[in-house]
């Protein structure tokens, strides 16, 4: 059985921040669950493209406020407390913080190694190793 405190991780080298994001990795590929699983704030009032073309995600929001648009169809989805979104198709789609910072857990499968950042495209790309 493994244990960790995020409060063990913030701080760390899997504490990894974006312009507009935290990414506290609380689960990497190294442990071997087959899937990866991080803490996130996503900051208040900014918009991140991202394009997962290698990875299916999962984001259940815990704290806070934003909303996902869908850029195949430009779809709005409001993101609060309880929500629950996947992008089960490889979604291409803008992530915006709201009023306040929100705070998701996300869930990545294949997982990360943990030193992934978006990359111009917003796609994370596939670890080889």
């Amino acid at each position: 059985m493994k244990t960790v405190k995020l409060q063990d991780i913030i701080g760390t080298e899997n504490d990894v921040r974006g312009e507009n994001w935290d990414s506290r990795r609380l689960l990497l590929k190294k442990d071997g669950m087959g899937f990866s699983l991080h803490d996130t704030v996503i900051k208040a009032g900014t918009e991140t493209h991202i394009w997962y073309q290698n990875h299916l995600e999962a984001v259940y929001c815990i704290e806070g406020d934003g909303e996902v648009e869908t850029l195949k169809d430009n779809k709005v989805y409001k993101i609060t407390p309880g929500t629950v979104y996947s992008l089960d198709e490889h979604d291409e789609h803008l992530l915006r913080g709201g009023k306040e910072d929100m705070r998701v857990v996300c869930v990545f499968n294949p997982p990360l190694s943990g030193k992934e950042v978006h990359d111009e495209n917003g796609v994370y790309p596939v670890d080889e190793d």
